[in-house]
């Protein structure tokens, strides 16, 4: 059951809508992600999940609706008579060092070791001294079980070797929140666990997490709260033990139904 206190949100999405043309991907998107929880979504490919992530980090710009995170407004200010009005680049890209971002495809950068992946943002973005970012990025491989790697490029890592070293760089800014994008689709299969046990093991120190997934063990295993998305909206939201066992919607228990074979 989640425990986390209401009104200690660090995400809030509020009446949120994107089309991409004549298509709408997000119908409304209404939802609160409480201080150090574990947020997993669930839904059908084109369900719009993977946009609602992008909204979030602002690679993506939202025609309605408003996003907060840690209660601060994002990609927006608002005036003193109260209308909203976009915020300015830079204050766009410093919301983006606070959100981390690991996507299905590991995006990181081939004539750089793991090493030096880790520490560009902090060294260019956050103008830490060098050394004090190695000694940072040093500790987060071992975090994620990778201290014999630091030296070696991305071609010659295994894909979630890869992918751990992406969850690692994302840590070295220090966010307040990690969104996953099904971050373990693109691997084979016995890569799967090895990347799942690094988002456990933040889940478990505290780490407010947002997880676009499919994998419903997961889900069901470190979720606080489950969100079933399809055609662009929340169809059905509650703990992993009622959600996806006994979920309400017939929406749900269809995709479910797919999904898990029962």
């Amino acid at each position: 059951m989640n425990t986390k206190a209401e009104g200690d949100a660090m995400v809030r999405v509020v009446n949120l809508y994107k089309s991409f043309g004549a298509i709408e991907v997000l119908r409304g998107i209404n939802f609160d992600v409480a201080r150090g929880e574990v947020v997993c979504i669930i839904g059908p490919s084109g369900s719009g999940k993977s946009t609602l992530l992008r909204c979030i980090n602002l690679l993506e710009t939202a025609q309605k609706g408003h996003i907060y995170i840690d209660g601060q407004p994002i990609g927006f200010s608002v005036n003193s008579d109260g209308t909203h009005v976009r915020a300015k680049e830079k204050e766009i890209n410093l919301v983006r060092t606070e959100i981390g971002m690991v996507f299905q495809q590991f995006n990181l950068w081939p004539h750089k070791s793991a090493l030096g992946n880790i520490i560009e943002g902090p060294v260019v973005v956050r103008n830490i001294p060098r050394e004090e970012a190695i000694a940072a990025a040093t500790a987060l491989l071992d975090k994620v079980g990778l201290t014999d790697k630091a030296l070696s490029y991305p071609e010659t890592l295994s894909g979630g070797q890869q992918q751990r070293v992406a969850i690692a760089r994302a840590l070295a800014m220090e966010p307040k929140i990690m969104l996953f994008d099904e971050v373990t689709s693109a691997l084979d299969p016995e890569l799967v666990k090895e990347v799942l046990d690094v988002m456990k093991q933040l889940a478990s120190e505290g780490m407010t997490m947002l997880v676009v997934t499919h994998e419903m063990g997961f889900a069901h295993e470190v979720a606080d709260r489950v969100l079933f998305m399809d055609e662009g909206v929340v169809v059905e939201e509650g703990h992993p033990n009622v959600l996806l066992r006994q979920p309400k919607n017939e929406r749900t228990r269809k995709f479910l139904h797919a999904v898990l074979g029962k």
